[in-house]
């Protein structure tokens, strides 16, 4: 067991599992995450090297349908961990541009997530349904209280369970 306050990932992970959609339910957002973005997915799947594809979409607080694509890579010998490159493809080779994705709890049928970082600046709730019990929402809240975030700022994703498809995005 982890000392109250530290971050740690799950004991165990299953990438193939944890591919697919995933809905937003609440977030300590990045700096560049719109506050007001609503109906918020993550789609991940494998790029033919290997890579993670990470395929955010939402609608932005101006109503505009939005994505953002991201390329994430496990960090071997760590159970539950990855990071991702938000950088547009040309710049993605800078050094240390990659931010920390750990999975922080997980249930058994990869239906509810918890994602955070290692410093405590951001987390994420993810469901593979637009919404969840409260219940369980609280139960998860509270493992990323135990981990030390402080969910002042954690945000309640608005979601109607509409998605953003490929032709709602303007190039």
């Amino acid at each position: 067991m982890s000392e109250v306050g530290t971050v740690t990932s799950v004991d165990a992970f299953d990438l193939e599992r944890y591919l697919g959609l995933w809905y937003e339910i609440g977030r300590l957002p990045l700096k560049y995450q719109d506050e007001e973005s609503r109906d918020v997915t993550a789609q991940y799947s494998l790029n033919d090297d290997g890579s993670v594809r990470v395929d955010n979409r939402c609608i932005d607080g101006e109503g505009k349908p939005t994505q953002t694509l991201a390329k994430g890579s496990v960090v071997e010998g760590e159970v539950g961990q990855l990071t991702v490159n938000f950088l547009p493809k040309y710049l993605r080779w800078l050094p240390f541009t990659d931010g920390d994705y750990w999975v922080l709890r997980l249930t058994e049928d990869y239906s509810v997530s918890l994602v955070g970082t290692p410093d405590h600046a951001h987390l994420w709730l993810l469901a593979r349904r637009h919404e969840l019990p409260e219940a369980v929402v609280e139960e998860f809240l509270a493992t990323a209280r135990e981990q030390g975030f402080d969910l002042t700022d954690f945000t309640r994703t608005q979601q109607s369970g509409n998605r953003v498809e490929d032709g709602d995005v303007e190039d």
